[in-house]
């Protein structure tokens, strides 16, 4: 079952980080990545994300299992243009009747499923380590968030299990019906599609539902609201943050270094 309660241990020395310092730090280190193109930052990013981990006590079991779809996809992105990428130049590695690999593509391959990793990781940490409604309190008290998006969200991610249970119930109400693609690749294409317009119907009439709900218990009166537990940003959080740019910054200066910087804009 979909889960999105946090998986880290709570008395981890980063786990405990206000959200929003957690937030605004995979933030950073994200947005700095996103400037260069060559595989060699992102691949010192990935290693200092995985060396921090054990900070936000996480398994790397747990990350493994949270990870795999876009494990899965980046291994997708990677084969898909080391075969079909229009640009051939540098030198050929790999010629087998119509597939060549050359050193110019598998760099750009390379690049960007290591900066698509790089980027997508911290963004898991801070869901991974965090409490849906405490992330809502923080925005609201520490970002300064409107009250209606930081508690519309936090309805969204309660909503997140129930999308799971959905669509076993339309699975099996379409197989009760007879509906059933059995080996037929195509049928199951057609079927995983149709089953998934269906359940994007039923999400949006209950969130249409959830949104009225809200209106009518006063989320939107535009009244100050109170809290009721306190989220503080402390020094420390603002070191995290600060510590994620330096590492980032990190990360681009050895590229640099090395003569391997390829800027995404020049």
């Amino acid at each position: 079952m979909i889960s999105v309660e946090p998986v880290a241990r709570p008395g981890a020395p980063l786990a405990r980080r206000n959200p929003v310092a957690k937030l605004a730090a995979a933030l950073v280190f994200s947005l700095v990545l996103i400037a260069t193109l060559d595989p060699v930052a992102p691949a010192i990013a990935i290693a200092i994300e995985l060396v921090v981990l054990p900070l936000f006590g996480v398994r790397y079991r747990m990350l493994a299992r949270r990870a795999w779809p876009l494990l899965a996809s980046a291994g997708g992105i990677l084969v898909t243009l080391v075969l079909f990428a229009a640009d051939r130049s540098g030198r050929v590695l790999v010629e087998a009747g119509p597939i060549l690999v050359t050193e110019g593509v598998l760099l750009t391959a390379l690049g960007l499923v290591l900066r698509m990793l790089a980027v997508a990781l911290p963004g898991i940490l801070v869901f991974a380590t965090t409490d849906p409604t405490d992330l809502a309190d923080a925005l609201i008290q520490n970002a300064k968030a409107p009250a209606r998006f930081a508690i519309g969200a936090l309805a969204a991610f309660r909503l997140v299990p129930l999308l799971e249970q959905e669509w076993r119930m339309i699975s099996m109400a379409r197989r009760a019906r007879g509906v059933d693609a059995g080996r037929n690749p195509v049928a199951k294409v057609r079927l995983f599609v149709s089953t998934a317009f269906a359940l994007l119907v039923g999400a949006i009439r209950r969130g249409t539902r959830l949104a009225v709900a809200m209106d009518a218990r006063g989320f939107d009166a535009g009244i100050p609201r109170t809290v009721a537990r306190r989220q503080r940003f402390t020094r420390a959080d603002g070191l995290l943050v600060a510590g994620a740019a330096v590492l980032a910054g990190a990360a681009l200066a050895v590229s640099v270094a090395l003569g391997t910087f390829r800027p995404l804009i020049g």
